[in-house]
C-alpha cells in the first residue's frame, strides 16, 4: 500500500475495484516514456484538464524524462450530473501562448467524445506546431464522435468510474485507485 490515508475507509460498499493504483501508475510510467521519445528535442506544453485532470497530469510528467511546460483549462459538460449535458463551457481559459508549440492536453476520461473535440477546435485555432490529445480512460461504447486520442491508458466498459480524479458529485477525487459504481 502507498502512502497516504487508508482509501477503504471512504470506499462505500457499491464501489468496486476496477483499475488499480499499481495499474494506473505503470500504465502512466509507459505513456510518459512515449511521450518523451515522440517528443525527444522538444519542450512541449502539456493541458490539463480541470478539475479530474490535473491527478492525471501530476503523475503523468513526472514520467517524462524530456523539460515540459504545464497550463490548464477547465471545462465542464457535466455539472453535478453523472450524464453529460453535451453542452460545454469554458470555466478557466487557457493562460499560455500555444501558437507553433507542441501541445498534448491531457483528460482524465473521454466519454462521449464531445469535450475533446471542442477542444480540438478551440485549440487548433491557435495555430499549434502539433495537438494531441491524452487521457487515462477512455469509453469506446460511448464516443458519439471520431475523436483523435493519441495516448490511451485504459478502454473501459460503459460504467460509472469514480477516483484518481474523478469525482462522484464532487467528491472520492482523492481515492488513488479507479472503482465503478454498482
Amino acid at each position: 500500500m502507498s502512502a497516504g490515508f487508508n482509501q477503504n475507509e471512504i470506499v462505500p460498499d457499491n464501489y468496486k475495484l476496477l483499475i488499480s493504483e499499481d495499474q494506473i501508475q505503470k500504465r502512466l510510467k509507459e505513456l510518459g516514456k512515449q511521450i518523451a521519445n515522440d517528443f525527444k528535442g522538444q519542450k512541449p506544453i502539456l493541458i490539463g484538464v480541470l478539475n479530474g485532470g490535473f491527478i492525471v497530469l501530476a503523475d503523468l510528467i513526472r514520467y517524462i524524462s524530456i523539460d515540459l511546460e504545464i497550463d490548464f483549462i477547465r471545462i465542464s459538460s457535466y455539472g453535478d450530473k453523472r450524464e453529460s449535458s453535451g453542452h460545454i463551457k469554458i470555466l478557466k481559459p487557457l493562460s499560455a501562448d500555444i501558437k507553433e508549440r507542441s501541445v498534448i492536453v491531457v483528460e482524465d476520461i473521454v466519454d462521449t467524445g464531445l469535450s475533446v473535440k471542442f477542444l480540438q477546435n478551440m485549440f487548433s485555432a491557435f495555430d499549434p506546431k502539433v495537438l494531441r490529445f491524452a487521457t487515462l480512460l477512455n469509453k469506446p461504447a460511448r464516443n458519439k464522435i471520431d475523436a483523435d486520442i493519441h495516448y490511451i491508458g485504459f478502454d473501459i466498459e460503459d460504467k460509472y468510474v469514480v477516483g484518481y480524479g474523478l469525482d462522484d458529485q464532487q467528491l472520492k477525487r482523492n481515492l488513488r485507485s479507479i472503482y465503478f459504481i454498482e
